[in-house]
Protein backbone atom coordinates (compact mmCIF):
# COMPACT_ATOMS: atom_id res chain seq x y z
CA UNK A 1 0.00 0.00 0.00
CA UNK A 2 1.54 3.38 -1.49
CA UNK A 3 1.79 6.16 0.97
CA UNK A 4 -1.32 9.13 -0.03
CA UNK A 5 0.18 12.14 -1.56
CA UNK A 6 0.26 15.02 0.18
CA UNK A 7 -2.93 17.24 -0.91
CA UNK A 8 -5.04 14.11 0.06
CA UNK A 9 -3.46 13.53 3.46
CA UNK A 10 -4.65 17.59 4.13
CA UNK A 11 -7.64 16.95 3.58
CA UNK A 12 -8.21 13.77 5.40
CA UNK A 13 -7.77 16.06 8.84
CA UNK A 14 -11.02 17.33 8.31
CA UNK A 15 -12.01 13.39 9.13
CA UNK A 16 -9.75 13.64 12.00
CA UNK A 17 -7.69 10.63 9.97
CA UNK A 18 -3.70 10.60 9.16
CA UNK A 19 -4.05 8.56 5.86
CA UNK A 20 -0.77 7.41 6.36
CA UNK A 21 -1.28 4.51 3.65
CA UNK A 22 -3.47 4.86 0.79
CA UNK A 23 -3.76 3.90 -3.09
CA UNK A 24 -5.37 5.33 -5.97
CA UNK A 25 -8.94 3.76 -6.93
CA UNK A 26 -10.35 2.95 -10.11
CA UNK A 27 -10.07 4.70 -13.54
CA UNK A 28 -12.91 7.59 -13.33
CA UNK A 29 -12.51 10.61 -15.76
CA UNK A 30 -13.71 12.90 -13.41
CA UNK A 31 -13.55 12.70 -9.82
CA UNK A 32 -9.95 11.87 -8.18
CA UNK A 33 -10.51 8.59 -6.12
CA UNK A 34 -8.39 6.98 -3.57
CA UNK A 35 -8.65 3.76 -1.09
CA UNK A 36 -8.09 4.43 2.66
CA UNK A 37 -6.81 2.07 5.20
CA UNK A 38 -7.83 3.24 8.62
CA UNK A 39 -8.41 1.07 11.95
CA UNK A 40 -12.35 1.77 11.70
CA UNK A 41 -12.16 0.26 8.11
CA UNK A 42 -11.72 0.76 4.73
CA UNK A 43 -12.97 3.98 3.16
CA UNK A 44 -13.28 6.16 0.09
CA UNK A 45 -11.27 9.70 -0.49
CA UNK A 46 -12.74 11.86 -3.39
CA UNK A 47 -11.51 15.15 -5.21
CA UNK A 48 -14.52 16.17 -6.31
CA UNK A 49 -14.27 17.69 -9.88
CA UNK A 50 -14.94 22.09 -10.35
CA UNK A 51 -18.13 20.99 -12.25
CA UNK A 52 -19.95 20.08 -9.41
CA UNK A 53 -21.33 23.00 -6.66
CA UNK A 54 -20.69 21.04 -3.44
CA UNK A 55 -24.01 21.24 -2.67
CA UNK A 56 -24.38 18.08 -4.87
CA UNK A 57 -23.50 16.28 -1.16
CA UNK A 58 -26.93 17.57 -0.43
CA UNK A 59 -28.81 15.39 -2.99
CA UNK A 60 -26.59 12.51 -2.41
CA UNK A 61 -27.41 12.40 0.80
CA UNK A 62 -31.06 12.48 0.90
CA UNK A 63 -31.11 10.20 -2.27
CA UNK A 64 -28.78 7.29 -0.21
CA UNK A 65 -31.01 7.70 3.04
CA UNK A 66 -33.93 6.71 1.38
CA UNK A 67 -31.79 4.26 0.01
CA UNK A 68 -31.23 2.28 3.17
CA UNK A 69 -34.63 3.44 3.62
CA UNK A 70 -35.67 0.60 1.58
CA UNK A 71 -33.50 -1.83 2.99
CA UNK A 72 -30.95 -1.37 -0.45
CA UNK A 73 -27.44 -1.62 -0.48
CA UNK A 74 -26.36 2.13 -0.67
CA UNK A 75 -22.79 4.53 -1.09
CA UNK A 76 -22.82 6.30 2.63
CA UNK A 77 -20.94 9.96 3.20
CA UNK A 78 -18.80 9.94 6.56
CA UNK A 79 -19.05 13.34 8.12
CA UNK A 80 -16.70 15.63 9.02
CA UNK A 81 -15.33 16.37 12.54
CA UNK A 82 -17.84 19.43 12.48
CA UNK A 83 -20.59 17.56 10.55
CA UNK A 84 -20.55 18.37 6.85
CA UNK A 85 -20.58 16.44 4.12
CA UNK A 86 -17.27 17.69 2.47
CA UNK A 87 -14.18 19.49 3.38
CA UNK A 88 -12.93 22.10 1.39
CA UNK A 89 -8.68 22.14 1.14
CA UNK A 90 -7.31 22.83 -2.54
CA UNK A 91 -10.66 21.73 -3.75
CA UNK A 92 -13.67 19.88 -2.28
CA UNK A 93 -12.87 16.77 -0.68
CA UNK A 94 -15.65 13.85 0.98
CA UNK A 95 -15.40 10.54 2.18
CA UNK A 96 -17.28 7.51 1.76
CA UNK A 97 -17.83 4.14 3.74
CA UNK A 98 -16.15 1.53 1.48
CA UNK A 99 -18.19 -1.05 -0.57
CA UNK A 100 -16.39 -4.23 -1.47
CA UNK A 101 -17.74 -5.12 -5.15
CA UNK A 102 -16.52 -5.37 -8.27
CA UNK A 103 -17.45 -3.52 -11.65
CA UNK A 104 -16.87 -4.39 -15.54
CA UNK A 105 -17.34 -2.10 -18.76
CA UNK A 106 -18.66 -5.07 -20.94
CA UNK A 107 -21.74 -7.07 -19.81
CA UNK A 108 -20.32 -11.26 -19.29
CA UNK A 109 -24.10 -13.00 -18.71
CA UNK A 110 -27.35 -13.00 -19.17
CA UNK A 111 -28.07 -13.37 -15.46
CA UNK A 112 -25.48 -10.17 -14.57
CA UNK A 113 -27.48 -7.49 -16.66
CA UNK A 114 -30.70 -8.79 -15.49
CA UNK A 115 -29.07 -8.09 -12.44
CA UNK A 116 -28.05 -4.62 -13.22
CA UNK A 117 -31.28 -4.55 -14.80
CA UNK A 118 -33.07 -4.95 -11.30
CA UNK A 119 -30.71 -2.79 -9.63
CA UNK A 120 -31.84 0.20 -11.29
CA UNK A 121 -35.55 -0.57 -11.24
CA UNK A 122 -35.27 -1.10 -7.77
CA UNK A 123 -33.37 2.04 -7.16
CA UNK A 124 -36.22 3.74 -9.33
CA UNK A 125 -38.75 2.37 -7.26
CA UNK A 126 -37.13 3.65 -3.85
CA UNK A 127 -36.83 7.14 -5.08
CA UNK A 128 -40.08 7.30 -6.66
CA UNK A 129 -41.74 9.36 -3.54
CA UNK A 130 -38.62 11.44 -2.78
CA UNK A 131 -38.83 14.81 -1.67
CA UNK A 132 -36.43 16.78 -1.91
CA UNK A 133 -35.44 19.84 -4.05
CA UNK A 134 -32.25 18.99 -6.16
CA UNK A 135 -29.33 20.92 -6.50
CA UNK A 136 -26.84 21.90 -9.00
CA UNK A 137 -28.33 19.75 -11.76
CA UNK A 138 -26.74 19.96 -14.84
CA UNK A 139 -29.28 21.91 -17.25
CA UNK A 140 -29.82 21.16 -21.07
CA UNK A 141 -27.24 18.20 -20.48
CA UNK A 142 -29.62 16.13 -22.68
CA UNK A 143 -31.05 19.49 -24.69
CA UNK A 144 -30.55 17.36 -27.83
CA UNK A 145 -31.95 20.46 -30.29
CA UNK A 146 -28.90 22.35 -28.12
CA UNK A 147 -26.66 19.65 -28.88
CA UNK A 148 -27.22 20.19 -33.00
CA UNK A 149 -27.51 23.76 -32.89
CA UNK A 150 -23.52 23.78 -31.19
CA UNK A 151 -22.92 20.92 -34.08
CA UNK A 152 -24.04 23.32 -36.50
CA UNK A 153 -22.16 26.45 -35.09
CA UNK A 154 -18.47 24.84 -35.18
CA UNK A 155 -18.99 23.74 -38.51
CA UNK A 156 -19.84 27.56 -39.41
CA UNK A 157 -16.68 28.72 -37.13
CA UNK A 158 -14.13 26.28 -37.70
CA UNK A 159 -14.42 26.31 -41.85
CA UNK A 160 -10.30 25.86 -42.81
CA UNK A 161 -10.03 22.88 -39.71
CA UNK A 162 -8.24 19.89 -41.05
CA UNK A 163 -11.14 17.98 -40.35
CA UNK A 164 -13.74 19.98 -41.82
CA UNK A 165 -14.53 17.48 -44.72
CA UNK A 166 -15.13 14.84 -42.62
CA UNK A 167 -17.03 16.31 -39.81
CA UNK A 168 -19.22 18.09 -42.27
CA UNK A 169 -20.05 14.96 -44.02
CA UNK A 170 -21.12 13.34 -40.50
CA UNK A 171 -22.93 16.65 -39.38
CA UNK A 172 -25.07 16.32 -42.51
CA UNK A 173 -26.21 12.63 -41.73
CA UNK A 174 -26.84 13.43 -38.11
CA UNK A 175 -28.82 16.37 -38.61
CA UNK A 176 -30.80 14.50 -41.40
CA UNK A 177 -31.77 11.86 -38.82
CA UNK A 178 -32.13 13.93 -36.57
CA UNK A 179 -34.95 15.67 -38.38
CA UNK A 180 -36.56 11.68 -39.12
CA UNK A 181 -36.61 11.04 -35.13
CA UNK A 182 -39.82 10.62 -33.32
CA UNK A 183 -40.69 13.06 -30.68
CA UNK A 184 -39.99 11.54 -27.24
CA UNK A 185 -43.32 10.67 -25.48
CA UNK A 186 -44.22 13.16 -22.26
CA UNK A 187 -43.61 11.53 -19.23
CA UNK A 188 -43.01 12.69 -15.68
CA UNK A 189 -39.54 12.85 -14.41
CA UNK A 190 -38.34 10.02 -12.63
CA UNK A 191 -35.72 10.79 -9.63
CA UNK A 192 -32.86 8.66 -11.77
CA UNK A 193 -28.65 8.02 -11.52
CA UNK A 194 -28.59 10.06 -14.52
CA UNK A 195 -25.17 8.29 -15.71
CA UNK A 196 -26.13 4.60 -16.03
CA UNK A 197 -22.91 3.49 -17.50
CA UNK A 198 -22.38 -0.62 -16.66
CA UNK A 199 -19.34 0.29 -15.20
CA UNK A 200 -21.16 2.52 -12.16
CA UNK A 201 -22.95 -0.59 -11.35
CA UNK A 202 -20.69 -2.63 -8.15
CA UNK A 203 -21.31 -6.35 -8.38
CA UNK A 204 -20.53 -9.17 -5.37
CA UNK A 205 -16.97 -10.31 -5.60
CA UNK A 206 -17.95 -13.64 -4.60
CA UNK A 207 -20.79 -13.79 -6.98
CA UNK A 208 -20.22 -11.42 -10.04
CA UNK A 209 -23.48 -11.80 -11.67
CA UNK A 210 -25.45 -9.75 -8.56
CA UNK A 211 -25.51 -6.96 -8.36
CA UNK A 212 -24.76 -4.96 -5.30
CA UNK A 213 -25.57 -0.93 -5.54
CA UNK A 214 -24.81 1.86 -8.02
CA UNK A 215 -21.84 4.34 -7.29
CA UNK A 216 -21.05 7.55 -8.76
CA UNK A 217 -24.23 9.53 -7.83
CA UNK A 218 -22.87 13.20 -8.25
CA UNK A 219 -25.43 13.24 -10.89
CA UNK A 220 -28.84 12.09 -9.40
CA UNK A 221 -31.78 13.98 -9.98
CA UNK A 222 -34.84 13.97 -11.78
CA UNK A 223 -34.55 12.82 -15.26
CA UNK A 224 -36.62 11.80 -18.52
CA UNK A 225 -37.20 8.31 -18.45
CA UNK A 226 -35.84 8.17 -21.81
CA UNK A 227 -32.77 9.78 -21.31
CA UNK A 228 -32.22 7.66 -17.96
CA UNK A 229 -32.28 4.33 -19.94
CA UNK A 230 -31.32 5.62 -23.09
CA UNK A 231 -27.89 6.28 -21.98
CA UNK A 232 -27.89 2.85 -19.87
CA UNK A 233 -28.31 0.90 -22.82
CA UNK A 234 -26.12 2.79 -24.90
CA UNK A 235 -23.83 2.18 -22.78
CA UNK A 236 -24.40 -1.42 -21.81
CA UNK A 237 -25.85 -3.05 -25.80
CA UNK A 238 -22.70 -1.86 -27.09
CA UNK A 239 -19.83 -4.64 -27.38
CA UNK A 240 -16.85 -2.25 -29.23
CA UNK A 241 -15.51 0.83 -27.55
CA UNK A 242 -16.16 3.86 -27.54
CA UNK A 243 -13.16 4.46 -30.17
CA UNK A 244 -14.15 1.82 -32.78
CA UNK A 245 -16.14 2.99 -35.75
CA UNK A 246 -18.23 0.12 -35.82
CA UNK A 247 -20.89 -0.92 -33.01
CA UNK A 248 -21.79 -3.85 -32.21
CA UNK A 249 -25.29 -4.27 -30.53
CA UNK A 250 -26.11 -6.82 -28.38
CA UNK A 251 -29.91 -6.60 -27.99
CA UNK A 252 -29.78 -9.94 -25.49
CA UNK A 253 -28.29 -7.43 -22.70
CA UNK A 254 -31.08 -5.27 -23.58
CA UNK A 255 -34.02 -8.36 -23.23
CA UNK A 256 -32.40 -9.40 -19.83
CA UNK A 257 -31.97 -5.62 -18.32
CA UNK A 258 -35.89 -4.71 -19.30
CA UNK A 259 -36.58 -7.80 -17.74
CA UNK A 260 -34.81 -7.31 -14.45
CA UNK A 261 -35.93 -3.59 -14.41
CA UNK A 262 -39.43 -3.93 -14.57
CA UNK A 263 -38.91 -6.79 -11.47
CA UNK A 264 -37.31 -4.23 -9.76
CA UNK A 265 -39.65 -0.86 -10.22
CA UNK A 266 -42.20 -3.38 -9.21
CA UNK A 267 -44.62 -3.21 -12.11
CA UNK A 268 -44.99 -3.73 -15.47
CA UNK A 269 -43.93 -0.28 -17.57
CA UNK A 270 -47.18 1.59 -19.07
CA UNK A 271 -47.64 2.70 -22.64
CA UNK A 272 -45.93 5.71 -22.77
CA UNK A 273 -43.34 4.59 -20.44
CA UNK A 274 -42.68 1.63 -23.29
CA UNK A 275 -41.95 4.57 -25.77
CA UNK A 276 -39.61 6.26 -23.74
CA UNK A 277 -37.86 3.31 -23.52
CA UNK A 278 -37.75 2.55 -27.38
CA UNK A 279 -36.84 6.09 -28.50
CA UNK A 280 -34.37 6.93 -25.54
CA UNK A 281 -31.23 4.96 -27.27
CA UNK A 282 -31.73 6.64 -31.14
CA UNK A 283 -31.86 10.25 -29.05
CA UNK A 284 -28.70 9.75 -26.48
CA UNK A 285 -26.76 7.83 -29.36
CA UNK A 286 -27.10 10.37 -32.41
CA UNK A 287 -26.59 13.15 -29.29
CA UNK A 288 -23.43 11.98 -28.33
CA UNK A 289 -22.41 11.08 -32.27
CA UNK A 290 -22.99 15.13 -32.61
CA UNK A 291 -21.64 16.50 -29.29
CA UNK A 292 -18.47 14.34 -30.25
CA UNK A 293 -18.47 15.87 -33.83
CA UNK A 294 -19.07 19.00 -32.64
CA UNK A 295 -15.95 18.75 -30.56
CA UNK A 296 -13.78 17.79 -33.25
CA UNK A 297 -13.55 20.79 -34.55
CA UNK A 298 -13.52 22.73 -31.29
CA UNK A 299 -11.40 20.42 -29.71
CA UNK A 300 -12.18 22.03 -25.65
CA UNK A 301 -14.22 19.62 -24.22
CA UNK A 302 -13.96 15.98 -23.91
CA UNK A 303 -10.27 14.20 -23.29
CA UNK A 304 -8.67 12.23 -25.72
CA UNK A 305 -5.95 9.65 -25.59
CA UNK A 306 -2.72 11.16 -27.41
CA UNK A 307 -1.00 7.20 -27.18
CA UNK A 308 -3.47 6.54 -29.75
CA UNK A 309 -4.70 9.50 -31.59
CA UNK A 310 -2.57 12.67 -33.04
CA UNK A 311 -4.61 15.39 -31.16
CA UNK A 312 -8.45 15.82 -29.79
CA UNK A 313 -9.73 16.14 -33.01
CA UNK A 314 -9.07 13.13 -34.51
CA UNK A 315 -10.04 10.82 -31.20
CA UNK A 316 -13.30 12.63 -31.21
CA UNK A 317 -14.14 11.96 -34.56
CA UNK A 318 -13.36 8.18 -34.16
CA UNK A 319 -15.89 8.76 -30.89
CA UNK A 320 -18.36 10.43 -33.33
CA UNK A 321 -18.42 7.53 -35.75
CA UNK A 322 -18.73 4.85 -33.58
CA UNK A 323 -22.15 6.92 -32.08
CA UNK A 324 -23.43 7.20 -35.34
CA UNK A 325 -22.87 3.38 -36.28
CA UNK A 326 -24.18 2.58 -32.84
CA UNK A 327 -27.38 4.91 -33.51
CA UNK A 328 -28.21 3.41 -36.96
CA UNK A 329 -28.16 0.11 -35.26
CA UNK A 330 -30.63 0.98 -33.12
CA UNK A 331 -32.72 2.61 -36.09
CA UNK A 332 -32.43 -0.41 -37.53
CA UNK A 333 -33.95 -2.55 -34.94
CA UNK A 334 -36.81 -0.52 -33.86
CA UNK A 335 -39.28 -2.88 -34.28
CA UNK A 336 -37.02 -5.80 -32.85
CA UNK A 337 -36.50 -3.64 -29.54
CA UNK A 338 -40.41 -2.62 -29.64
CA UNK A 339 -41.25 -6.43 -29.67
CA UNK A 340 -38.57 -7.05 -26.15
CA UNK A 341 -40.02 -3.67 -24.73
CA UNK A 342 -43.78 -5.25 -25.36
CA UNK A 343 -42.79 -8.29 -23.00
CA UNK A 344 -44.14 -8.35 -19.70
CA UNK A 345 -41.59 -9.01 -16.81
Amino acid sequence: MSVLEESARTALQAWGLSGDAGAPLGNGLINRTFLVEHAGGRLVLQQVNAIFTPRIHENIQAVTNALTRAGMKSLELVPTLDGKLYAESDGVWRVYRHVEGVSVDVATSGPQVRSAGRLVGAFHAALNDLSHEFIGQRLGVHDTERHLATLREALAEHDGHRLIAEVRALADALLEAASCLPDLPSVSLRVGHGDLKLGNVLFECSAPSTALCLVDLDTVGPIKLAHELGDMWRSWCNRSTEDDDEATLDLDVMRESWAGYQAGFGRAALADERDAALLGVEWISLELAARFAADALRESYFGWNPAKFRARGEHNLKRARGQWSLHRAFRATRDERRAIISLER
